[in-house]
């Protein structure tokens, strides 16, 4: 059998593409580090921006608290952070409200849920939580009612009800089939559906507007705003830690 020195020598025949066969894998070799690359710098504008915007700053703003103290009174709360969040900017927490929901219903379309671990729970995860749940659903209810002049409210109360089921759920606990339709379905849409119905019958009362509380009735409203959103934002923390539709 004989060899053709000058065929030894010619660089291998290009592909359909045009591009050699070792051209080809040293691109596709290349490509994972050049995507780091232009991701570090996308990251280091991205500061940039984000630095230049702090150093711009005044050193001294004067915010917005004058005009808020100014109008706390018809707010229905005596709590400024709660008067912003469900009364003068109502419409910002709608939004977060909502965009938690929308979190949900993107990781229920990937798949069902996968459980809360895999192993059977020990002594003190299976006993202590008798202990501290009743604790922790007071500590919850305390949060959404002080929250009305002090810091708390529906997002720490919610929280607080969310440990108390992903709790439950690493202790092997499991809540009835029922309770999984549409008992839990209604829970999860009823901080955005309560929230968006007043904000909404409200703009049917003489004079009124969207999301503009009427003083003589704006602390029920608020009040009400934050128990449905407390057991909302518990539910959906729950089950986003279970990962999945039940």
């Amino acid at each position: 059998m004989t060899t053709d020195p000058a065929a030894a020598e010619r660089p291998p025949e290009p592909l359909a593409g045009g591009v050699p066969p070792a051209d080809d894998a040293r691109t596709a070799e290349d490509l994972p580090g050049l995507a780091r690359v232009l991701f570090g710098l996308l990251l280091l504008a991205l500061f940039a921006v984000l630095a230049l915007a702090v150093l711009v700053l005044p050193p001294a703003a004067p915010g917005l608290s004058a005009a808020v103290a100014a109008r706390i009174g018809e707010s229905g709360v005596s709590h400024p952070v709660t008067a912003v969040l469900l009364n003068f900017r109502g419409y910002d927490t709608l939004l977060e409200v909502a965009v938690l929901l929308l979190a949900l219903i993107g990781t229920w379309s990937v798949g069902t849920a996968r459980g809360c671990g895999g192993t059977a729970p020990g002594p003190l995860l299976l006993h202590l939580p008798r202990l501290l749940m009743p604790l922790m659903v007071l500590v919850a209810g305390y949060l959404l009612w002080v929250g009305a002049h002090a810091p708390g409210g529906a997002f720490q109360a919610g929280a607080l009800l969310g440990a108390v089921a992903i709790l439950g759920c690493l202790s092997g606990r499991r809540l009835p089939a029922l309770v999984l339709g549409w008992p839990l379905r209604l829970a999860l849409i009823l901080g955005v559906g309560v929230f968006a119905a007043l904000g909404v019958g409200v703009a049917a009362l003489p004079g009124g507007a969207p999301l503009e509380w009427p003083p003589a009735i704006a602390k029920h409203i608020i009040v009400g705003i934050e128990l449905a959103a407390m057991l909302s934002i518990g539910a959906v923390l729950a089950a986003l830690f279970v990962g999945g539709r039940p």
